[in-house]
């Protein structure tokens, strides 16, 4: 079972996890796939023809239009966008022109953020509020700025990792001071060690 506020619009088909939350004023469109354990705030659209992995947390006044995927444990910040098309005109039909958006599993977008269609977003990456983010940024890369560019590195727990390392050209072995999960770094793309 899942919970919908009674103000929330479920349009069919949709699947919906047990354990999903829609709340106020959320619009769910048809051919809409959203995992189990999500939250979605007030004010959402998703779809048509969108999927949500598990444990996605969706803040207020997000939508997230068709070609957009989320893996599981995605967080979209409050008010962040996803484009779907590059150059949008009221007066000129695009939708077959659409994008492809996949945030990889663990992805944290920060609020106010613009993700413009077509890009990947990595495995536990992080990218800061107001950030423009026009292409892909790698697992674990902490990205802001418009444009969004690399800044650093995120553990999966979302500390951010030691900055010294991270520009090195040599291999480096990095330690979570929080978790003390580790990584190896080179040249600011970051992988979790074995």
């Amino acid at each position: 079972m899942f919970f919908a506020h009674e103000t929330a619009v479920i349009d069919s088909p949709s699947e919906i996890g047990s354990g999903t939350k829609i709340w106020h004023f959320s619009h769910v469109l048809p051919h809409t796939k959203i995992g189990s354990g999500c939250t979605i705030g007030q004010n959402v659209a998703i779809g048509p023809h969108v999927t949500l992995g598990n444990r996605c947390k969706v803040q207020n006044n997000v939508s997230i239009y068709r070609g957009v995927v989320l893996e599981n444990d995605v967080f979209c910040g409050p008010s962040m966008v996803f484009t779907n098309v590059v150059n949008p005109r009221a007066f000129v039909e695009r939708k077959t022109e659409f994008k492809a958006t996949l945030v990889r599993e663990g992805a944290t977008i920060g609020a106010n953020a613009t993700v413009i269609c077509g890009v990947t977003l990595g495995r536990y990456c992080m990218i800061g509020a107001g950030a423009v983010v026009t292409r892909d940024v790698p697992d674990y890369a902490l990205v802001y700025g418009n444009p969004a560019r690399l800044q650093g590195a995120v553990c999966r727990c979302g500390v951010v990792l030691d900055a010294q390392a991270r520009s090195s050209m040599e291999p480096a072995r990095v330690t979570c001071k929080e978790c003390e999960t580790q990584y190896e770094m080179r040249a600011g793309l970051v992988q979790r060690a074995l």
